[in-house]
């Protein structure tokens, strides 16, 4: 049988058959593979075909042969699993940090680790209650960059924004750029966070990823990051990422809320009982309008036991609240 012009290309030709139209529910017969391949212009004989196969099996393929009821030819073991893919999809879509728009890249490029049969199962909405995709497009770069810079110790610079109410941009500092020397990467509430040494403001302090703009990777060496710095214990003091002042706080918890509190404190939390229905655990945290709104949320279930300056704050929130709904007038008309 004469060569065609194509017949270099029939290895890459069904290897891409094998990995888009087959896998273990569905198979390519010979006749089949003869017929597509003609469709490239490339001529092949049944005998050929078994050659080829086993050389795809050579270079590491799982090339294999069905016989009997649905016989032909499929691709077996592959990369990620279908229920990785699925796994990896519902993860892309359901993060808050990645835009719609990035996700249904990401998603199509996830699918195409798959056959086109699977690809259809991969094809899923991810339902997460109050889920809002971040606006800031180019975050997944500037993950990237951080990433880089991390690994070269490198100082980075950037701008810094907040949303006003008609959802423009409004940079923090007159415009001007931070320079900071990263430390490490922190995920927290569903945010990426960059965790550094602020060389303004001279300490260490934490940036939300998807509000930075413009940032650059410089020459410059890091400073000021502590050369064994505990990112975990770091992350576990911030609730929220939010800022307050730092302390060694001890709460009187019922023994209901023994998860909730291993949730948030970790495995390593030591728990005294006190009583038959309670306990009592002392913590490193930042006390922080959300770490004193955590506190609240769980009622009488928890009581702030110390410091006494931790113990004023949570009574001057609580003052404030309360005075706020006590003053605040009534904007329902008619009532």
């Amino acid at each position: 049988m004469p060569k065609s012009a194509n017949q270099k290309l029939k290895l890459l030709c069904l290897c891409k058959l094998l990995w888009e139209f087959t896998d273990e529910e569905h198979t390519l017969t010979v006749p089949e593979i003869i017929s597509r391949l003609e469709e490239w212009d490339i001529r092949a004989e049944r005998k050929s075909i078994y050659s080829d196969m086993e050389a795809l099996r050579q270079f590491g393929l799982d090339v294999q042969c069905r016989k009997g009821r649905s016989p032909g030819w499929f691709l077996g073991e592959r990369p990620f699993q279908l229920a990785e893919l699925k796994l990896l999809v519902d993860a892309v879509q359901s993060s808050r940090f990645i835009t719609q728009r990035k996700s249904s890249q990401l998603i199509h490029k996830l699918e195409s680790q798959a056959s086109i049969h699977q690809a259809r199962q991969l094809q899923r909405q991810v339902y997460v209650d109050r889920r809002v995709k971040t606006m800031n497009e180019s975050i997944y770069y500037t993950i990237d960059k951080l990433h880089t810079a991390i690994a070269n110790r490198k100082t980075v610079t950037f701008l810094y924004f907040e949303y006003n109410v008609r959802k423009e941009k409004v940079f923090r500092h007159e415009g001007r750029r931070y320079t900071v020397s990263p430390a490490g990467l922190i995920w927290d509430n569903e945010n990426y966070y960059l965790a550094g040494y602020d060389h303004r403001s001279g300490e260490l302090r934490h940036y939300r990823v998807d509000k930075m703009a413009d940032l650059a990777v410089t020459c410059l060496p890091l400073t000021g990051v502590p050369e064994h710095f505990d990112m975990a214990a770091y992350a576990g003091k911030h609730f929220g990422m939010f800022s307050g002042r730092e302390g060694q706080v001890t709460l009187r918890c019922r023994s209901s809320l023994v998860g909730v509190v291993l949730d948030r404190f970790g495995l390593d939390a030591i728990l005294v009982p006190d009583g038959e229905s309670h306990f009592t655990v002392t913590v490193s945290a930042v006390v922080s309008p959300q770490f004193l709104g955590w506190l609240f949320g769980l009622g009488d279930g928890v009581q702030l036991l110390r410091p006494q300056w931790a113990v004023e704050a949570l009574q001057q929130q609580l003052s404030a609240v309360s005075e706020l709904y006590q003053l605040q007038p009534s904007h329902t008309s008619g009532q």
